[in-house]
């Protein structure tokens, strides 16, 4: 911003963004203090780096308005944990498919773990069609992201909305 400008040539770019043409820092510095406005540098990078006449204070103020605006668009994806059990009963499953089919038409992720307790350990693998039929109730709204994979004394999977 102005003085601090130590490059010989500058793109000038006016306040209302017409192009005033490439000259040097010293004449774009005195421009810039006849109109009563700052010289800031926007595009130092570019082939003659670029500077603008405008207000800083309001220049700093339209930026930090944006990036506000533009956090408050953005929405962090949660990941919702839904527990089973492998001996889960039909209306209980049904329960825990509509609590799913609400975090995921919210946006989040959902994360299904189907948990093992002492001899259940011995029927792992007959316990995989719980976690299939889960997915296969909502695959009309999600698609499922991680397989069913076993992690200890519990089998995982993971379902995100369809796109």
């Amino acid at each position: 911003m102005n003085e601090q400008i130590r490059d010989k040539e500058v793109r000038v770019v006016g306040e209302n963004g017409e192009q005033l043409g490439i000259m040097s820092s010293r004449e774009a510095l005195q421009m810039a203090e006849e109109a009563g406005v700052d010289l800031v540098k926007i595009a130092p990078t570019a082939k003659p780096p670029v500077c603008k006449l405008v207000d800083y204070g309001k220049y700093k103020y339209e930026q930090t308005r944006k990036e506000k605006e533009a956090k408050k668009k953005q929405r962090t994806i949660e990941i919702k944990e839904i527990r089973l059990s492998p001996n889960i009963d039909t209306n209980d499953l049904n329960t825990k498919i509509n609590a799913a089919r609400k975090f995921l038409s919210k946006g989040d992720r959902v994360k299904i773990t189907l948990r093992f307790r002492g001899r259940e350990m011995a029927h792992m693998a007959n316990s995989k069609h719980i976690l299939d039929d889960f997915a296969q109730a909502l695959s009309d709204i999600c698609v499922v992201e991680k397989a069913p994979k076993v992690e200890g004394r519990s089998m995982t999977m993971f379902l995100t909305e369809k796109r």
